[in-house]
């Protein structure tokens, strides 16, 4: 029974994660086709490289965007419908980037209107992103028991870096033994098209997901929640986890910081470090990054997949120790690993020393960010928020990763521009202070169900507003 009731739990997880999938193919499809783009677009029509920048992260406008209507659409519509809409996105984006002239432009004849139409399409895709990114951990963390949920919602970074390394294979596939003139022409545009599968998949396997429990008891339907309980935990667990999701549902709104400011500022941090370290930049800009170490085009597209490898494979030893270890401590040793693999690459850069030692500093670096920065802290986000407010500040937390996403997106090219070796060590620099910052601030959150985390959440913001008090009396007297 127990077996049969983990099965459940996995295989609607699997089909939440395929957003994570697709989360990391649409992000990481720009590495292939950015470098045609550039051809395409901005050296036909004599724009800058920071214009190029803007293009490559357009998509990221929209994730913004969808991270800030994540908390007001999974609150309205449920998080299952949340990620309908993100697979409908999903698939109109890459049908309109892939062929953005169809309808109201002439194929081949690259123009400014046409380029703003490219990235409207992107931006579409981007709000399907957005949701995706803040709705499948929200959806996995309130259907998971508390023993899985480390490893369950770890799973939805799993599928993003697994996006991400069947992209590179695509756009590998794509452009291996072809052209630079058909990859600039024609190339670019399977490689949007090729999301539509996983994009099509998604779409059809959400309608055999249910709704979360803990939304259902938000929306007072407690009997289809306990139906949902029941396939999830024996009947004793689910009629006392139940009563705790109902308890922690009085039916009173609640303002966003009634818990106090500190718990939102620290998801929103987490959020920012996330990309502040740089990892986007490796992400997006790898097989360029690789050229620049002299290898060939197809030798960098191969590259770019050796390092897909060793992401999956650390993400994995996440996916096994964030329940065991905790998230705290995965976190300050992938900071410190970060922290390393950016300084050797900006000492490389520096000394102009472009080679193999820079792959292994690079993977280094992204080896250390999945195993810490990339699943746990969509981890955290989804445990630390409470369930009254945790559309809306997971919605704020999501929106200012992306924020922070698309500015060291964007001002990779021109930051590159200045100094190589500048560039990486400011991400050196972020790696540091990440670690600096979950020492002093990160609680550890392992093991706990979301109502046991309200709940202390809460004595915490009691106890300092009473130290805030005692100290406000003390004050007092000594007048």
């Amino acid at each position: 029974m127990k077996n049969n009731k983990n099965f459940y739990i996995f295989a609607i997880t699997l089909v939440a994660t395929l957003g994570g999938l697709l989360f990391g193919y649409d992000t990481a499809v720009i590495s292939g086709a950015e470098g045609a783009l550039q051809n395409y677009f901005a050296d036909s029509l004599g724009l800058s490289s920071f214009v190029h920048g803007l293009t490559v992260s357009s998509a990221l406008i929209g994730c913004i965007i969808g991270g800030l209507l994540s908390g007001k659409v999974s609150t309205a519509i449920g998080r299952k419908y949340s990620l309908i809409l993100a697979a409908i996105l999903f698939i109109l984006s890459a049908l309109g980037s892939a062929y953005p002239e169809v309808l109201f432009f002439t194929a081949g004849e690259p123009t400014m209107a046409l380029l703003i139409t490219f990235n409207v399409y992107r931006i579409i895709g981007g709000i399907g992103v957005g949701l995706a990114s803040a709705v499948a951990p929200m959806y996995i963390g309130e259907i998971a028991p508390a023993h899985l949920r480390g490893r369950l919602v770890s799973l939805n970074q799993f599928a993003i870096i697994l996006g991400m390394l069947v992209v590179y294979f695509v756009n590998w596939g794509i452009a291996r033994g072809e052209s630079l003139e058909w990859i600039n022409s024609i190339g670019w545009r399977y490689m949007f098209a090729s999301e539509l599968i996983p994009a099509v998949l998604f779409l059809l396997l959400l309608f055999f997901v249910p709704e979360t429990p803990r939304y259902l008891v938000s929306q007072q339907k407690e009997d289809k929640a306990m139906a949902i309980l029941l396939k999830t935990y024996d009947a004793t667990m689910a009629k006392a986890t139940l009563y705790e999701i109902k308890q922690s549902f009085d039916h009173k709104k609640e303002k966003l910081f009634v818990y106090g400011k500190a718990i939102v500022v620290i998801g929103v941090l987490l959020s920012v470090f996330q990309q502040f370290v740089g990892i986007n930049v490796a992400l997006y800009y790898a097989p360029r990054i690789f050229e620049s170490m002299g290898a060939a085009r197809d030798a960098s597209f191969f590259q770019t997949i050796v390092m897909g490898l060793v992401n999956v494979i650390f993400t994995v030893i996440a996916i096994l120790t964030v329940d065991k270890f905790g998230r705290k401590p995965l976190l300050v040793i992938g900071s410190i690993g970060m922290t390393v693999g950016m300084f050797g690459v900006a000492g490389l850069a520096y000394f102009n020393q472009i080679g193999i030692a820079t792959l292994v500093f690079i993977i280094i670096y992204t080896a250390s960010f999945m195993m810490s920065w990339g699943p746990v802290v969509w981890v955290l986000l989804s445990e630390i928020f409470p369930n009254k407010i945790r559309g809306q500040a997971l919605a704020i937390a999501v929106a200012a990763q992306w924020a922070a996403n698309y500015f060291i997106s964007s001002t990779y090219p021109m930051m590159m521009e200045v100094s190589g070796a500048m560039t990486y060590s400011f991400y050196g620099i972020m790696s540091l202070l990440s670690a600096l910052f979950v020492w002093k601030f990160i609680p550890e959150t392992k093991g706990k169900s979301l109502e046991e985390l309200e709940i202390l959440l809460k004595k915490s913001h009691a106890s300092k507003q009473g130290q805030t008090a005692n100290k406000r009396g003390s004050a007092v007297k000594e007048i």
